[in-house]
């Protein structure tokens, strides 16, 4: 019997996105952050919105890294059960093994095998008779000694494999908790850091006034069409034209229920209308694109354009949050005919007409 094949030990990417991501929640604290936030750059150099962005990354990072490492403990951990099982089997295996060597001893005794020598030759009808006997047993006895032979070997190598997999599966066990306590870290920053956001976001609001652009490292992905959704990763919250208590006729866009500060994108490439911090819609951003068309995003907690820039599809315009007329985080999306409240669209069948499926 083969034995099974053996994985490697650990997933080396582990343990680089271990040190990294240790790396960077050791900068959020105020280290150095040469290897979080570039030369020269440190948590305390970075606005609240800038942290809240690099941390959003680096909690989506250090997730994925923590999945990757829990799903690979799983398969080492069902590869050791295997190999407990196949060496069980071999075991059983060896054990009818010698109970058939002792069945067949057993016999020949009977049959005459257990006699001495001297009284099998007396009492043969022939020497042909006697040979053949002798023969017979000799091969059956080396058949099944062979047969033992490889079976113990077969064992020994399943019980080397159950060893290395069971080790394989407790080094990939200590790598999951310890990404695991970094995933947790950052995530603990991260939540701190949007509580601070927010808060800005509610003085400004109050204030009337918006603090400014906080200009933002742009997403590493390339958008390859002409057209995005305002979010990456969402849930779709409240439709297009549902009723409820908070709105004074019908509600005017579609809601991306996501996190304070999730980098929320340029819909599509155009130029800066509006910029506002006040109002129902607390901070906002209004958006004009070629074709006559307008786009909104309300309830921000922070933006990252001035009034009059053009940007690019995808390009990270501002953070979400909860501020304005809200009743907890998301984006407010609008498409319209005008800049101004009114003339809005239904924004799911518009995006799907440019091919950006929303659901």
């Amino acid at each position: 019997m083969g034995s099974p094949r053996r994985p490697p030990l650990f997933v080396p990417a582990l343990l680089c996105a271990l040190a990294v991501l240790a790396a960077r929640a050791t900068a959020a604290d105020g280290g150095s952050g040469d290897g979080a936030y570039g030369a020269g750059a440190s948590a305390g150099d970075m606005s609240v919105g800038e942290q809240v962005a690099r941390l959003y990354e680096d909690a989506a990072l250090a997730t994925r890294q923590y999945e990757a490492g829990r799903q690979q403990a799983e398969v080492q951990r069902a590869r050791a059960q295997r190999a407990e099982e196949l060496l069980d089997r071999e075991r059983r295996e060896i054990a009818v093994l010698h109970e058939d060597l002792g069945r067949i001893a057993r016999a020949q005794y009977r049959d005459g095998g257990g006699l001495p020598m001297a009284a099998q030759i007396v009492l043969a009808s022939s020497a042909d008779e006697l040979m053949r006997g002798q023969h017979v047993f000799s091969q059956v006895n080396l058949a099944v000694g062979n047969a033992l032979d490889k079976s113990r070997r077969a064992e020994a190598r399943l019980a080397a494999d159950r060893t290395k997999a069971a080790t394989a599966w407790r080094s990939l066990e200590r790598r999951s908790i310890e990404l695991a306590a970094v995933k947790n870290t950052i995530q603990g920053k991260l939540d701190e850091a949007r509580g601070q956001l927010q808060g800005q976001a509610d003085v400004s609001v109050a204030a009337g006034a918006c603090r400014g652009a906080v200009r933002l490292d742009q997403p590493r992905t390339q958008v390859t069409g002409a057209w995005v959704t305002p979010v990456e990763s969402y849930e779709l919250s409240a439709g297009f034209g549902s009723g409820g208590a908070r709105w004074a006729n019908r509600h005017t866009g579609q809601d991306f229920a996501v996190p304070i500060g999730t980098p929320v994108r340029a819909a599509g490439a155009g130029r800066v209308v509006k910029v506002s911090c006040g109002g129902a819609f607390g901070i906002e951003i209004v958006i004009e694109h070629p074709g006559g068309y307008y786009t909104q995003y309300a309830h921000l907690a922070a933006v990252a354009v001035d009034q009059g820039e053009r940007v690019a599809a995808g390009q990270w315009i501002g953070q979400s949050g909860t501020s304005g007329n809200s009743t907890g985080p998301h984006l407010h999306f609008e498409v319209r005919v005008t800049p101004e409240l009114g003339s809005a669209v239904d924004p799911v069948p518009w995006l799907a007409a440019r091919g950006v499926p929303v659901g």
